[in-house]
């Protein structure tokens, strides 16, 4: 009966329907990880993303290069890289010819405690989708595709 009114509805409506149900499913999963992060691992989405990046990037990233990957402020940025070097995670390298730059590496350490992490996220990534077949997450990542393709023609 729902299904039916529904099918009436314009398209409007639906479209916004779709929208508010991606929002609400990311900002659940978003806030589980936050939640795990901070209680198995005494960390942050944050520290983790700032991390996932240098961890990729083994020849390291300026702090306006780890900005623009995150899509945040420089500001940001700073305090959790300080943090990082505070415990001896992540250094700060001088680039050579530019007495102002430095690039930002994960240490040997840094990569053992963010390789645990990385292993422990996928593994509660995979426990909360695990209602998912795989038919299931094929269509929706070529659903999601097609919608990232359209919005970006939209820019």
């Amino acid at each position: 009966m729902q299904r039916e009114r529904q099918v009436h509805e314009p398209l409007s409506k639906a479209r916004l329907r779709l929208w508010l149900k991606l929002l609400k499913a990311s900002s659940q999963i978003e806030s589980n990880i936050r939640r795990k992060l901070r209680n198995e691992c005494n960390s942050t989405l944050p520290r983790f993303d700032v991390m996932s990046a240098l961890y990729r990037a083994q020849d390291g990233l300026k702090m306006s290069e780890i900005s623009q990957r995150l899509r945040v402020s420089n500001g940001n940025i700073t305090g959790i890289v300080d943090k990082l070097t505070e415990e001896g995670l992540a250094l700060r390298v001088a680039v050579p010819g530019d007495r102002r730059a430095h690039l930002v590496r994960l240490t040997e350490k840094g990569r053992a405690v963010f390789a645990d992490q990385a292993t422990r996220h996928e593994s509660w990534i995979d426990e909360m989708l695990g209602g998912l077949n795989e038919d299931d997450i094929e269509g929706m990542i070529l659903r999601l595709d097609h919608l990232g393709e359209t919005l970006e023609e939209q820019d």
